[in-house]
C-alpha cells in the first residue's frame, strides 16, 4: 500500500481513470479497491449483459458518494455503460482497465486494451494457454503499457511474512512444500453462468480456484522441473476437473504436492500453504490463507510464535480475502512511477504454465518436464471450436 506521503502525492496528480470490462462476481472487489486508491476514478464499465453493467455502474457511483470522491470522472459525474468493450477502449477518459470476464477471453481483451494504449490489470488466470499469455505479455511490451495479474493473496499479511522469512534464509534448504485448496462449489454455482467449468472459458478447480496457491507454491519454492498429476470430475456438472492431485519436483531438488477440490461438503474447509526447510516449518491456513497455523524455527524465541500469529492474522468475510486493495494500489502506483507492478505478466504466466503441465500429465498419463512445450489439448480444442484461440 502507498505510504501517507505517496497517497497525498497521488491524490494531487491528475486522476487515473479506469474502465472495468466484465461486471460479474469479481468486479465489485475491483470497484472497492480502485476507489480507495487516492486519485483514482472509474469512468466506464462494459459487459455483454447490459443489466450487469448498469448495476456495477450504480455501485461505482454509490461508493464514490460514500467516499466523497465527487462521483466518477465521467461527464456529469456518471459512469458510462457499454455492452461492447471496444467502445470502452476507444474512450479518451480511460487510462487503464481491469479485466474481469471469463478467463478464456482474457488474452483477447487484454491484447486489444494494450493496443489501445490502456494499462491492463487482468484477473487470474491471465490466460488458459501459454500462447495467449505470451501474446498478451508481448502486446503490453510493444505498446509500452503496464500489465498486472490479480494474484491478491501475495499481499496477505501471512504470506508477506512468510516471504520475508524465506528471503532471509532462515529456513535453510527447503525440503518440500504443499498447497491445498479444499472448498465447496455447488452445482448451482456452475449453472449460474454457462461458461463456468468449461475447457474453453474457465477450466476446473486448478485453473479457477487453486491457481492462487500454485502461484504461491512456486513463488516460495522456486522453478519447477517436473510434474506428475491426476485429475477427475467426481461430483460437479462440469467439463473440467473438480478434484486434482499433483506431485512436483523443483529444480532445487525439493519436492511439492498440490491438492485441490471443489467437492467439499457441506461447506468450504480450508486453503493451506505449507513450507518446510532444514531449520523451520510454516503452515499458512484458514479459509483463505489468512491465519498462521504453524510458525516454528530452530532459532525461535519462546515469544515469537504467538506474537507472529497475532500480528498477521486477518478477519475475512469470504474466500476472496482482502488482498485486492493492496494489489490494486500497487498497480496504480506502478503506473504513476513508471515501474513494473509487483505481480507482472511473467509471474502470471508461470502459474498458468504449471496448471497446463498438470493437465498435460493427466492427459498423457506421464510425467511432464518444464519448461512446457505443449498446450493442454482439451483447452486448445475447446477454444478452437469457439473461435477464440488467440
Amino acid at each position: 500500500m502507498p505510504s501517507e506521503v505517496q497517497a497525498r502525492e497521488m491524490a494531487e496528480q491528475e486522476p487515473l481513470r479506469f474502465g472495468i470490462i466484465g461486471c460479474g462476481r469479481i468486479a465489485p472487489f475491483h470497484v472497492d479497491a480502485l476507489l480507495r486508491v487516492p486519485g483514482v476514478r472509474i469512468t466506464a464499465v462494459a459487459d455483454v449483459v447490459e443489466a450487469k453493467a448498469e448495476q456495477l455502474a450504480a455501485q461505482v457511483e454509490e461508493l464514490s458518494r460514500q467516499l466523497e470522491l465527487g462521483g466518477s470522472a465521467g461527464p456529469g459525474g456518471k459512469v458510462a455503460v457499454h455492452t461492447d468493450y471496444r467502445e470502452l477502449l476507444a474512450r479518451p477518459d480511460v487510462d487503464a482497465v481491469t479485466i474481469c470476464t471469463p478467463s478464456g477471453l482474457h488474452p483477447r481483451l487484454g491484447i486489444d486494451a494494450a493496443r489501445a494504449g490502456k494499462h491492463v490489470l487482468v484477473e487470474k488466470p491471465m490466460s488458459l494457454t501459454l500462447r495467449g499469455a505470451d501474446r498478451l505479455i508481448e502486446a503490453a511490451r510493444q505498446s509500452g503499457v503496464k500489465l498486472g495479474v490479480s494474484f491478491q493473496n501475495r499481499f496477505n499479511p501471512t504470506i508477506v511474512r512468510l516471504r520475508q522469512v524465506l528471503e532471509s534464509g532462515r529456513f535453510g534448504r527447503l525440503s518440500h512444500g504443499v498447497a491445498s485448496v479444499r472448498w465447496r462449489r455447488t452445482p448451482a454455482y456452475y449453472q449460474e453462468d454457462s461458461w463456468r467449468g468449461t475447457w474453453a472459458l474457465d477450466g476446473g478447480v486448478l485453473m479457477n480456484q487453486a491457481i492462487h496457491d500454485i502461484d504461491l507454491l512456486q513463488w516460495m519454492m522456486g522453478p519447477v522441473a517436473e510434474v506428475s498429476a491426476m485429475i477427475a470430475t467426481r461430483y460437479r456438472p462440469i467439463e473440467a476437473e473438480d478434484v486434482a492431485v499433483a506431485a512436483v519436483r523443483f529444480t532445487s531438488g525439493a519436492l511439492g504436492s498440490i491438492e485441490a477440490a471443489t467437492t467439499l461438503e457441506p461447506a468450504d474447509l480450508e486453503e493451506t500453504l505449507s513450507i518446510f526447510g532444514e531449520r523451520g516449518s510454516v503452515v499458512v491456513g484458514g479459509l483463505a490463507l489468512n491465519r498462521l497455523e504453524v510458525w516454528r524455527f530452530a532459532d525461535m524465541s519462546p515469544e515469537e510464535e504467538g506474537r507472529t500469529v497475532v500480528e498477521t492474522e486477518q478477519a475475512i468475510r469470504s474466500v476472496y480475502g482482502t488482498g485486492h486493495r493492496p494489489l490494486v494500489a500497487d498497480f496504480c502506483q506502478a503506473i504513476r512511477e513508471n515501474r513494473e507492478p509487483l505481480v507482472t505478466g511473467e509471474e502470471g504466466r508461470r502459474a498458468v504454465e504449471l496448471v497446463l503441465a498438470i493437465y498435460r500429465s493427466a492427459e498423457t498419463g506421464r510425467p511432464v518436464t518444464m519448461p512446457l512445450t505443449e498446450e493442454a489439448e482439451s483447452i486448445v480444442k475447446a477454444q478452437e471450436a469457439l473461435g477464440i484461440w488467440p
